[in-house]
């Protein structure tokens, strides 16, 4: 489906904007789910402008309701990744990633959920869960 998203680029101006005034309303609260994927999208953006490169950044849903919340092009495919507002990421996360690969199966390489844990594990099926401090 061809659905634009918006991102703000400056996530104090996203919470001030919804008006969120502490960090646990930030990080738990119920706009903690986009909070997390709008610092996340960019970061990714800033580690191509900071290497001159041209971010190729999308979002990828079907009819269905299947999404993944960014796919970033690379010269080696598409990568998924997953963005998650939780310290406990699980196999279960990945199913937006799972449904791309079925989709798209020659496109993608490694799938990444992200979040906001410390952990790095592996979620089966070339899906890693990384912390947000890792991008």
């Amino acid at each position: 489906m061809k659905t634009p998203k918006v991102y703000f680029t400056d996530t104090g101006l996203l919470c001030y904007l919804a008006g969120i005034r502490e960090a646990r309303h930030a990080a738990a609260g119920p706009m903690a789910g986009a909070i997390a994927e709008t610092a996340a999208v960019v970061e990714v953006l800033k580690s191509f402008w900071h290497r001159g490169a041209e971010p190729r950044l999308y979002f990828w849903r079907t009819a269905t309701g299947d999404e993944v919340d960014l796919l970033v092009e690379t010269p080696a495919g598409l990568v998924p990744l997953e963005i998650k507002a939780t310290a406990t990421p699980s196999p279960a996360m990945a199913r937006g990633i799972r449904k791309f690969r079925e989709t798209a199966p020659a496109a993608w390489t490694r799938g990444f959920v992200i979040h906001t844990g410390t952990v790095t594990l592996p979620l089966g099926d070339g899906i890693v869960a990384l912390p947000f401090s890792n991008l």
